[in-house]
């Protein structure tokens, strides 16, 4: 036992189970001679007389020795365990390995527009097998669907190019199984539409918000231009019930652009709807979106279209309702209009027709948005109960002017709360 024990392997750390064992022990298998190993032997022989309490102390001495011996190596040893990386040496690691090396050139020429380098660091990818993550594709394709810079032969090439690989991209990142998002289905919709296909950019915006993502603006972009720039009015008008069912408002671009197909149409309602809708959001248009109105206003269906006869009472009606500036009762007269450019003085008085601007309220539909948030938020903060008891207060011997909250006029300039002001007549 004593050959097993004084030979263990430098391997072996102090708090290894076995170690603990020998060292508690050793007392007990000193006397299997069986096991004494030679030189324990010759040294114990080579005392003379010997008594076996002398032969049992050189022993112990003699096998102490041994496993001094033994825990000394195993301390000056060193550890075969690696040694853990520091933050700043695995940062170094991720930005210079291949992928990471690959994006950093890739943001490079999506910043320069170098489409051609791009599609190069692509294929040295694919040899040298680069694994590539969504946002390496979503880079590659928003290259290669970009419009391009010139009108002569080769950046018609390169455009051409661009189209034909974004495909082919597109199609190897379905193959590996890169999951897309958001920036993937624009890419995508815009390579569609360059290709002057809006009905796949627009299958391809449904695909997106039916696979969980939700379309931002620039995802209709491609298929609500794309129709537009065909004439098509009924599927432009589609995409447009989808953007305001996905909860994404039309901005100028899309609004002017659907004016100008709804004139072109004579579409003559929707040419209204148009405009109040950039009346509601715009409210100070772009010289390009202004060139649209006037010509609506200059053609040939404007003209035709109006009443000879309206209900003046509603039209003042529709005025106090929608709170001033408009009425809402659609196109009022015939004949042709009168289309001018003029400026405004300091007070509001136009230069052409000597009228002045007037105030306006906010729309009837952001009064009711603006009076549901208010009751939620006063429902969070207050009792519902006490609210919802208020409105039908309200609702009984209502509608006023203005409302005024006594408690807060009472603590006016003072720092003491009094309930005679708050109760004066």
């Amino acid at each position: 036992m004593l050959l097993r024990l004084s030979s263990l392997s430098p391997s072996l750390s102090k708090t290894s189970p076995v170690f603990s064992l020998f060292t508690k022990n050793q007392f007990r298998f000193l006397f299997r001679k069986t096991h004494f190993h030679s030189h324990l032997f010759y040294y114990c022989n080579s005392f003379e007389p010997i008594n076996a309490r002398t032969r049992f102390i050189n022993i112990i001495a003699t096998t102490q020795k041994s496993h001094l011996c033994t825990a000394s190596a195993l301390l000056d040893k060193p550890s075969s365990s690696p040694t853990p990386m520091s933050n700043k040496s695995k940062k170094k690691a991720r930005r210079e390995a291949p992928e990471s090396v690959l994006k950093h050139k890739l943001d490079m020429c999506s910043k320069k527009g170098d489409l051609a380098e791009a599609l190069r660091l692509y294929d040295d990818a694919r040899r040298n097998n680069i694994p590539l993550s969504v946002n390496h594709y979503n880079v590659l394709l928003y290259l290669c669907s970009s419009e391009s810079n010139g009108e002569d032969k080769e950046a018609k090439d390169l455009f051409n190019l661009g189209l034909e690989r974004g495909f082919e991209i597109l199609k190897q990142m379905v193959i590996e199984k890169v999951t897309p998002n958001e920036a993937t289905f624009t890419s995508a919709a815009r390579l569609a539409a360059a290709k002057e296909d809006p009905e796949m950019a627009f299958d391809l915006v449904k695909q997106m918000k039916s696979s969980g993502i939700p379309p931002k603006l620039r995802s209709y972009g491609p298929a609500l231009f794309g129709f537009c720039k065909k004439g098509l009015a009924d599927k432009a008008y589609e995409v447009d019930a989808h953007m305001a069912e996905s909860g994404v408002p039309a901005d100028e671009p899309g609004l002017s652009a659907l004016l100008k197909l709804s004139s072109e149409a004579k579409r003559v309602d929707r040419v209204y709807e148009m405009m109040h809708r950039l009346r509601a959001t715009v409210r100070q248009v772009s010289e390009e979106t202004a060139c649209v109105v006037e010509d609506w206003f200059r053609s040939e269906s404007a003209t035709d279209v109006g009443m000879e006869n309206w209900d003046v009472e509603k039209v003042r009606g529709g005025v106090v309702k929608g709170g001033g500036g408009w009425h809402g009762q659609g196109w009022l007269g015939i004949g042709k209009w009168r289309v001018v450019r003029t400026e405004m003085d300091e007070t509001g008085m136009c230069h052409s027709c000597h009228e002045k601007l007037v105030c306006i309220d906010i729309d009837p539909r952001e009064t009711e948005n603006f009076a549901s948030s208010l009751t939620t938020l006063a429902c969070q903060r207050e009792a519902k109960a006490d609210f919802m008891h208020f409105q039908e207060w309200l609702q009984r011997h209502g509608p006023f002017d203005a409302v005024v909250d006594g408690a807060n006029v009472g603590l006016i300039n003072q720092y003491n709360f009094s309930f005679f002001q708050v109760n004066c007549p």
